[in-house]
């Protein structure tokens, strides 16, 4: 068929009926480009946009720029980096950035190796247990353990009930119960389960007789660790490093509540007040700075792992993986597992469940405890009549959310398998690698900017295309868009594992491509399905970023609906419904570990 479509004896007309032919028996080409279009649409176009506007002078501000709305100009860099404001609005708020993105991802990198190490090479006692309890962290929101962190440690400083030290006579500092020590010590504690993950990974494929080769030429234990074993782990500990840092850099939801009641403002929150304030050009450069810094990181990341791939530096089938003995150390070590076991899980869920069934923090009487803030009625608020399990609005924000998310997590996996099928399938390699790229560039774009980017572009009408501002379809689409990455790489994993020829000799009996793929690829590939759906569903049901910039009260999420409690300081009920989002997505991340086999390692690998 190839021969007859490129031979000169035919006319284009013929040719072109030919290709349709082609093209109605095999419609992977067709399909790849409609992908293209439709992500370009949803990924690539927000990003343009919100660049774009960082050189158009927006409405409203026509007469502090002096130009109309639409023209081009350089007030926004200026004010934003040379101002007499610049110093308050852009360069604190980045100096605080980078302070606790750098802190935290150092601490979390020293932190989650040892504990990496321990867990992978030695004979820690408990440790099967203890690997699964490390990880807890990461398969919940960050805002949980900042909101454990209020719960215990808030003072006096922006009223309502006090924390828990406090409620027991203990005058906490503002630096101890906001600002950023607490932000770091949080942020230090999400992040070193991803550190365990990727390290303890790339730990468990070395090949433990490259250290004993060492040891039998006579080098000590400490010369081994620095010229065999970290040079070969370098490449993890780099990525770990380089995927924090920008992951960090991003981070809305803890500084929200941690900083912004002593006026600490990140590049993150910065964005989100310029938003809630109108200043949308400002808004661009912050949305453009989180973006640059994330892309570049990520970009400089991708680089130094393909640069890894050149040596072979693991093992094969025959590699051992023998655990040292710690000897004297076996109890040292073990406590200090137990100790970050009670501080990164016991404590901040413990602190969090037991404040949702108190009147007053800090009191552990008998009569104080009380499930008011779960199932009670005429509650003496003004925003929360009754208890979360009673109240509509919970109830409707729970409705918002799994349809929303759920809706929009299920046209993710199936875009991400069809994505999958057309890399691998597409008779054009740019189609292939253009799809492969775009669906992984969310994931190189820091959740708030990209919540900014989609504002820009879909708060307006363009053409046929209403304003979406306000609307459910918006947080639909930013969603799909934003868990592509997850989807995608969901897809594109499971079907390299699925070779061609099953569907070659279906087409061959004369099956079509609607037949083949409901009757071949969809039942084969059904558990990779199921995970290009539940990825992005846990990972949508407990985001902030996304719905804070782009929710509205009629389209109001758990995450969002958890906020608006937070503002109106009413700790506990907040506490119940951020605990509600915690167990869904703990629940969501095992059913994928079992229904898979796999473990969050492998996940992240790839």
């Amino acid at each position: 068929m190839t021969e007859i479509s490129h031979s000169p004896h035919l006319s284009p007309l013929q040719k072109w009926r030919h290709r349709l032919v082609i093209a109605k028996c095999d419609p992977t080409l067709l399909i790849g480009l409609g992908l293209l279009f439709v992500f370009a649409w949803l990924i690539a176009a927000p990003i343009i946009n919100i660049l774009f506007e960082v050189f158009t002078v927006q409405t409203g501000d026509e007469m502090r720029t002096g130009s109309d709305a639409g023209q081009m100009t350089g007030y926004y860099l200026e004010r934003v980096f040379a101002s007499r404001m610049s110093s308050i609005i852009f360069w604190k708020p980045l100096w605080n950035t980078l302070l606790v993105s750098i802190t935290s991802m150092l601490l979390s990198m020293v932190i989650g190796s040892i504990l990496a190490w321990l867990l992978v090479r030695t004979n820690l006692m408990g440790r099967r247990w203890l690997s699964t309890a490390l990880i807890i962290p990461f398969m919940l929101p960050a805002w949980t353990f900042a909101l454990a962190w209020t719960t215990l440690f808030k003072n006096a400083t922006i009223g309502g009930q006090p924390g828990w030290a406090e409620a027991m006579g203990y005058q906490l500092p503002d630096w101890v119960s906001y600002g950023a020590f607490p932000t770091i010590v949080i942020m230090t504690l999400n992040y070193i389960p991803f550190v365990i993950l990727l390290v303890g990974n790339a730990l468990r494929r070395l090949d433990s007789q490259l250290e004993e080769a060492g040891q039998m030429l006579g080098a000590s234990r400490g010369r081994v660790a620095l010229s065999i074993v970290f040079p070969l782990m370098r490449p993890a500990l780099m990525s770990s490093a380089l995927l924090i840092f920008a992951d960090a850099i991003g981070e809305f939801s803890v500084p929200y509540v941690l900083g912004l009641p002593v006026q600490f403002d990140t590049l993150a929150t910065s964005l989100y007040r310029a938003i809630g304030t109108q200043q949308n050009g400002v808004a661009a450069v912050f949305a453009g700075v989180i973006l640059v810094v994330g892309i570049a990181t990520l970009a400089l990341d991708t680089w130094m792992m393909r640069e890894a791939r050149r040596f072979a530096i693991i093992g094969s089938k025959g590699a051992m993986e023998r655990r040292q003995s710690l000897g004297w150390l076996q109890w040292p070590a073990t406590l200090l597992a137990l100790i970050m076991v009670f501080i990164g899980v016991i404590a901040p869920l413990g602190a969090l469940a037991l404040s949702t069934v108190m009147h007053l923090p800090g009191r552990f009487e008998l009569s104080n405890f009380t499930l008011d803030y779960w199932i009670g009625t005429n509650l003496d608020t003004v925003a929360l009549r009754n208890g979360i399990l009673l109240s509509s609005e919970f109830w409707n924000a729970a409705w918002s959310s799994i349809s929303i998310v759920g809706s929009a997590s299920i046209c993710a996996g199936i875009l991400g398998l069809l994505t999958g099928y057309i890399v691998l399938r597409s008779p054009l390699k740019f189609v292939s690698v253009s799809l492969r790229q775009i669906t992984f560039f969310p994931y190189l774009v820091p959740g708030i900017a990209f919540a900014a980017a989609f504002l820009t572009l879909f708060a307006v009408p363009h053409g046929p295309i209403p304003a979406l501002y306000g609307t459910p379809i918006i947080l639909f689409l930013a969603l799909i868009a934003d868990q592509m990455p997850f989807a995608s790489r969901a897809g594109i994993s499971a079907m390299t594992q699925l070779g061609s020829d099953v569907e070659d000799s279906a087409r061959v009996a004369g099956a079509g491509w609607l037949r083949r793929m409901f009757s071949i690829i969809l039942p084969i590939q059904r558990n990779a399905l199921v995970t290009a759906v539940l990825m992005p569903f846990i990972s949508g049901i407990k985001g902030v970023s996304l719905f804070i910039i782009l929710a509205v009260p009629a389209t109001d999420v758990l995450t969002t609906f958890s906020i608006r409690l937070i503002d109106f300081n009413y700790t506990q009920a907040a506490n119940a419904v951020v605990l509600m989002i915690a167990l869904i997505a703990l629940f969501g991340t095992i059913l994928i570990n079992r229904l898979t086999g796999t473990g969050l390692a492998q996940g992240l690998e790839s």
